[in-house]
């Protein structure tokens, strides 16, 4: 890793072409004071405007912004996963297109790894989104939380500055379910946090993140860090089982006392009931594992790149496979 470059700010973009002039001159503005020696990595994730253009446009004045140009629209986190490999910085900067993540707050997060830190996350006081994302925020953070035995921050997301060697191990890990948060808080290292502001978006479109996006990035996220679905399956299919059981006993009861039953009734009931329950649980137990198997022993790649901008040689590469 080249140690010329002081820091990368790896930015997915995806309906962010009417915004990146002004992100492009707010982030020179942020990071000069830091060093001149930086690199503004944008990848461009399928997106339906003329980003693309707008990128290579920027790049071909100044060659600290690299493009990185994915084949479809893979989703922010595998996006960030792959401007994250181009990375060469001592420091890199994960943020948002929008600007709703402020560059004027890169410096503080800064200055406060010069205490030591590996990671520091950039804490958003006051969350300028909608009601219907704030709550949907709200479920996820809770379901995953109870999902995962964790305690997560609805405060935290992507926005923070992550040293060399973190992104370094980073880098390792291909699982094809990605979250980076989630990846982040696995590799450990040393974490603190500052509050900064959150802006609203730049321009008057709302978020990109559609509901059924959070919903697909809910199921990844709990599937691939918690088992706990799978001990629901078991729980639930044990519990039927039980009741067919205290319904077997209370036919049993009614056959002593003359209640008027159904010849047989008791045993059909009984035996479909315990059967449904133990084959609940084998195949929500066998379901999800297997199918974190498949998608992984295949080996795809988790994305691909179709085409970069001022990429130095040696590190260029189409994909990353899981």
């Amino acid at each position: 890793m080249k140690k010329d470059i002081k820091i990368s700010v790896v930015v997915p973009e995806y309906k962010g072409a009417s915004m990146l002039g002004l992100l492009l001159d707010r982030l020179d503005k942020a990071l000069c004071p830091i060093s001149e020696n930086y690199e503004v990595i944008l990848v461009n994730d399928c997106s339906p405007d003329n980003v693309w253009e707008e990128i290579k446009r920027y790049a071909t004045k100044d060659k600290r912004i690299v493009g990185i140009n994915l084949s479809k629209n893979y989703g922010e986190h595998y996006a960030i996963s792959a401007g994250l490999k181009y990375a060469k910085g001592e420091w890199v900067v994960v943020m948002d297109c929008d600007l709703q993540n402020r560059p004027e707050d890169i410096p503080a997060l800064y200055a406060k790894t010069q205490e030591g830190w590996d990671i520091v996350h950039a804490r958003r006081v006051h969350k300028q989104f909608g009601f219907w994302k704030r709550m949907s925020s709200h479920v996820f953070h809770v379901v995953y939380d109870w999902m995962s035995g964790r305690k997560s921050d609805e405060a935290i997301a992507e926005f923070g500055i992550y040293s060399a060697k973190v992104i370094a191990e980073y880098n390792k890990l291909h699982e094809v379910s990605r979250s980076f948060n989630m990846l982040i808080d696995f590799l450990g290292f040393r974490v603190t946090s500052i509050e900064v502001q959150h802006d609203a978006r730049a321009d008057e479109e709302g978020s990109s993140y559609t509901t059924h996006k959070l919903l697909k990035l809910a199921f990844h996220s709990i599937i691939a860090d918690s088992n706990k679905p799978l001990k629901m399956a078991i729980q639930l299919g044990f519990t039927i089982s039980a009741l067919s059981f205290l319904l077997a006993v209370y036919n049993v009861v009614a056959y002593f006392f003359d209640m008027a039953i159904v010849r047989g009734y008791t045993t059909t009931i009984f035996s479909i009931w315990f059967a449904t329950g133990m084959i609940l649980s084998m195949l929500g137990i066998l379901g999800l594992y297997i199918g974190k198997i498949f998608d992984q022993v295949k080996q795809r790649p988790i994305y691909i790149v179709m085409e970069t901008i001022n990429v130095d040689e040696s590190i260029k590469n189409s994909s990353i496979t899981a």
